[in-house]
Order: C-alpha cells, then sequence, then structure tokens
C-alpha cells in the first residue's frame, strides 16, 4: 500500500509518530488544524523491529535507524496534507536531523485481522554509538517510569544534536 492518499484536491500523506507527536504527548498540539489537517487513522506496530531509546540532555525519544534490532514499536498513524507534512519536516529537522523514511506497520482491528502498509516516520540515521546501548522502549510516554522527562524546546539551551549525532 502507498503512503500517499489522495483526497479530492489534496493529497495526504500516511505519518507514524511514535514519540511527542502522539496523543497526550508534549508536541501533539503541533498535530492541530492551524497547522494543516492532521487525521488519525489508527494506532500502530512496527512491522520489524527498531530501536526506540530516550537519549541527548533532554530526553528525546529517538527511533534509531537500525531496522531489526530493538522492539516493534507501538504508535499512531495520521493521514497529514502538505502543510502539515512540511511543519512535522521542520519539526524534526528533516533532513539534517531526523530523516523521513518508510516503514511497515501494521494495525489490528479487532482478535484476528490486521492490515499492513508502508508509512512515512521519522528516523535518526546519523548517530553516536553510545545510543545503541541505551534501553530500547516498545511504546514513548514523556511520563512513563523511565523517569526521563522531556525537556521541550523552548527549555533547552543547547543544541541536541551535538548530544546525539556524529561529527
Amino acid at each position: 500500500m502507498n503512503s500517499v492518499i489522495y483526497r479530492g484536491p489534496r493529497i495526504m500523506h500516511r505519518v507514524f509518530v511514535y514519540g511527542t507527536l502522539k496523543k497526550g504527548q508534549p508536541n501533539f498540539d503541533l498535530m492541530g488544524p492551524s497547522n494543516g489537517t492532521a487525521q488519525h487513522v489508527g494506532d500502530a506496530k512496527t512491522v520489524e523491529r527498531w530501536p526506540l531509546v530516550i537519549g541527548s540532555r533532554y530526553n528525546i525519544p529517538y527511533l534509531l535507524n537500525i531496522p531489526g534490532q530493538g522492539k516493534n514499536i507501538q504508535g499512531e498513524v495520521y493521514d497529514v496534507d502538505d502543510q502539515m507534512l512540511a511543519v512535522l519536516d521542520k519539526l524534526e529537522g528533516h533532513p539534517v536531523y531526523y530523516e523521513r523514511s518508510k516503514l511497515s506497520v501494521k494495525y489490528h482491528h479487532g482478535s484476528s485481522s490486521e492490515t499492513t502498509e508502508s508509512v512515512w516516520t521519522y528516523v535518526l540515521k546519523s548517530f553516536k554509538d553510545e545510543l545503541t546501548k541505551l534501553p530500547h522502549l516498545d511504546s514513548y510516554d514523556c511520563n512513563g517510569d523511565h523517569g526521563l522527562p522531556y525537556v521541550s524546546r523552548h527549555q533547552r539551551t543547547t543544541d541536541s544534536r551535538l548530544d546525539v549525532q556524529e561529527t
């Protein structure tokens, strides 16, 4: 299945969010109508395992670009328009910080039915080896039992990329 959906004159892009953009998380407000369209499609889980870690001095969730390692990640899928996709790209620093990439997710529809499709998400392609040694999560919650509170952008004093990316 393609991650571009045609809805009348608008093109919608299917995006999997796993961190601060999920409902109830610190950046979910960016998914609001003032930034474009974001329609919740459903909750999903990655088909392949990925390392989801909390890193940097600001406790940011990172999906490391090492498919096949880590855990199957739980998240949410949204149909977003071009305007919202541009907002997400800016937030994630695509393509310099995170990179928007395709991965496969599956939705569960009751006890035995599921659908699999390829969608966009944001992965950290360039990172310090020490991030791979951090605990791998299957789901992110800024208030989780990990004890690592997320620090919002306006509270940060340095660029978080310095903590996690190879120079």
